[in-house]
């Protein structure tokens, strides 16, 4: 009985995924709409809908620095059909910055494929004195603690990524948390903090357009937005990539084949020119992978941002 019962749910599960989706499906973004994570969510779902001849809705549910949505993923029907939009905060930050979640990070979802990488950008106040990352450090290591840099909040992969920073330049600098990147935009350009590392896609027309000064990006290639600001290797920091990248989640329990055929469709939309140049002009990497691929990248960075947390004793706003 048994083993008839195990038979029953694999030919329903194949067939499922055989007439998968059947109706729209839903991607949950759990940020507000307009940031990199929403707009990647979105030029994907376009493709997705086209290929799937079903709607791909975008929904918007904010709030915990992301832990609402995905504890509303966490708890859907593993159908296929709500899904979820994830950044490195979602699965490799809050795990180690929240000594409590409402769902277990290790068995409440499986990895379906990674969309795109965000790289971020240093950024300085156009009245900061250094014009390149060599100067930066210099001017840092002269005057410890002097330099002031902000961030979108503690513990967010901005934060970390400054902090990653200090420890491979051996520099000493002063933290400054925002509510948010928004807020924290404007005090940079009038001067009232020295830095800010925030994602290509947030600092490139402020850097464009003359009001922030550019010095590095963290990614190991240039970006394609911005082509004159070089890579930390080439302003001679080793081993200090960091910044955030976008992927998709299934709630724990989703059949194998929905996984294999989201995931296959996921690649094959990334890899399309129209959705290429669309992530790019964003300041994304379109890479997608495979969920194991996926998972350890999850591991590797969870691993990587959880030492500094715990190291800097850092806790959650």
């Amino acid at each position: 009985m048994r083993r008839w019962s195990w038979w029953l749910f694999v030919w329903c599960a194949l067939a499922g995924a055989q007439t998968y989706p059947a109706k729209p499906v839903t991607f949950v973004v759990p940020f507000p709409p307009g940031g990199g994570t929403d707009i990647s969510a979105r030029t994907v779902a376009v493709k997705l809908s086209e290929k799937w001849h079903q709607g791909v809705v975008v929904e918007n549910r904010a709030g915990a620095a992301g832990i609402l949505g995905a504890d509303a993923v966490a708890k859907a029907r593993p159908d296929g059909y709500t899904l979820l939009i994830v950044n490195v905060g979602i699965t490799s930050i809050n795990p180690a910055l929240y000594a409590k979640l409402p769902y277990n990070p290790e068995t409440a979802f499986t990895p379906i494929s990674l969309i795109c990488e965000l790289p971020f950008v240093l950024m300085a106040s156009p009245s900061f004195a250094p014009n390149s990352v060599k100067e930066l450090v210099a001017y840092a290591k002269a005057n410890p603690g002097k330099v002031t840099f902000a961030s979108s909040g503690q513990g967010g992969s901005p934060h970390l990524t400054a902090e990653i920073f200090q420890l491979a330049t051996g520099t000493q600098m002063t933290h400054v948390p925002y509510k948010g990147g928004g807020q924290a935009m404007p005090d940079l350009m009038a001067g009232h903090v020295d830095l800010l590392f925030a994602s290509v896609l947030e600092g490139s027309g402020h850097i464009k357009a003359g009001r922030l000064k550019g010095l590095v990006v963290t990614h190991a290639k240039r970006s394609p937005a911005l082509p004159d600001v070089p890579t930390l290797a080439e302003a001679g920091v080793k081993n200090a990539e960091s910044g955030s990248w976008i992927a998709l989640l299934a709630p724990a329990g989703t059949p194998q084949p929905i996984i294999t055929k989201v995931g296959a469709d996921i690649r094959d939309a990334v890899a399309q020119s129209d959705v290429k140049e669309k992530l790019v002009s964003q300041g994304a990497v379109p890479q997608a992978s495979t969920p194991q691929e996926l998972q350890a990248l999850i591991n590797a960075d969870l691993a990587r941002y959880g030492k500094i947390i715990r190291e800097k004793g850092l806790k959650a706003e």
